[in-house]
This record gives C-alpha cells, structure tokens and sequence, in this order.
C-alpha cells in the first residue's frame, strides 16, 4: 500500500476509534499557517487535538517514536491558533496520541494527555 493511502486509511481508522469511545470529531487535517493537526475532537467538554502516527511494522521503531519534541512544539502552535481563531482560548484542551502498527491486523495504542 503507498504511504500516503497507508496515512489517511490510518487517520480514518483513528477518528472512527474515537467516536466509538464517544468523541465527536470537529476536524481532520486541520491546517492553518504553521502546520496540520490529524485529528480535533471534543470529549468531555475538553477540545482534543490528536496527532496519528502509524507504522507497516516497527522496523523503524515504534509509531509513536515519531512524534518528538519538534513535531509537539508544532502541534501546540497549531492548536494555540485554532483556539485563538474560533475563541476558544479558555476552553479545555489537551494533546493525545494514537500509534496504528500494521495494516490489516493492527494495534491501535491511544495515550490521552501525551504531550
């Protein structure tokens, strides 16, 4: 499967997890003047904002290995500005992850609060 069908069937995957779990999702490739968030939900009076990162196998390390301090810093500044942008600034909020590992027969490891 190419990467990029591989990445959206896995953010696919992920906001369907969620709503199972009784998110409501807002938003998918969320992007604005600095970058993209996969996924924005709502749980809970709490607006989420979810980075998925998925993986064939862990040849290359484990998914969520890909989500380091840089790619967090960006997700914030991202988020910072959705919340400015539709004032929600005081509004709960916080940052999950969710790691897909596999393809057809996968894992899906979801981490509230993981940054």
């Amino acid at each position: 499967m190419q990467k990029n069908i591989y990445g959206k069937t896995s953010e696919i995957i992920a906001a369907n997890f969620l709503k199972k779990k009784g998110y409501k999702i807002l938003a998918t490739n969320y992007k604005n003047k600095i970058g993209e968030v996969d996924i924005i939900a709502m749980h809970k009076k709490c607006i989420v904002f979810v980075e998925v990162k998925a993986r064939l196998s862990k040849a290359f390390g484990h998914p969520l290995e890909a989500i380091n301090e840089q790619k967090q810093r960006k997700v914030r500044k991202v988020a910072e500005l959705f919340l400015s942008s539709q004032n929600l600034i005081n509004c709960p909020s916080r940052f999950d992850a969710i790691s897909i590992l596999g393809q057809d027969d996968y894992e899906i490891e979801h981490i509230e609060n993981a940054f």
